[in-house]
């Protein structure tokens, strides 16, 4: 997935980011709104939750890439890969911890990790498909 995005342009990535944050945001509501009509605030909450974790986690990627790709450092993966570890097993344990602790909510919480997974993965594959010069990244033809 990294190699996609060092083939999108930087306004690419900028509306990539908008508009999965936008879908998040969305998802979330739905979510909630969905949960708490059927009786199960709680687990809203975990989505709601979930979808934020990931797009803090999101942010967070787009800056250490930044930081590392303008670092002078040769081996520019290591710190990069160490972070995103990190990352990953704290939301992780956060939302098992969770769903360990708070049934519905860490279930909750789980779901909105993986809605925001499939949700960018989803606007990956829209900004390649749209852009004939990127086609060939997917393995598609042109």
């Amino acid at each position: 997935m990294v190699n996609v995005f060092a083939n999108l342009s930087l306004p690419q990535i900028s509306s990539l980011a908008r508009r999965t944050a936008l879908v998040a945001i969305g998802l979330g509501v739905i979510a909630l709104v969905v949960t708490v009509v059927l009786g199960y605030p709680l687990a809203g909450l975990g989505v709601c939750l979930g979808l934020a974790m990931a797009m803090v986690n999101f942010r967070l990627i787009t800056r250490a890439t930044a930081k590392v790709s303008a670092s002078t450092r040769e081996d520019k993966r290591r710190p990069l890969v160490t972070n995103t570890l990190g990352r990953l097993g704290a939301i992780s344990a956060v939302a098992l911890l969770l769903a360990w602790l708070v049934r519905p909510m860490g279930f909750g919480a789980i779901v909105g990790l993986a809605l925001f997974q499939f949700t960018l993965l989803t606007n990956v594959t829209v900004t390649l498909l749209r852009d004939p010069d990127l086609r060939g990244v997917t393995g598609g033809e042109g």
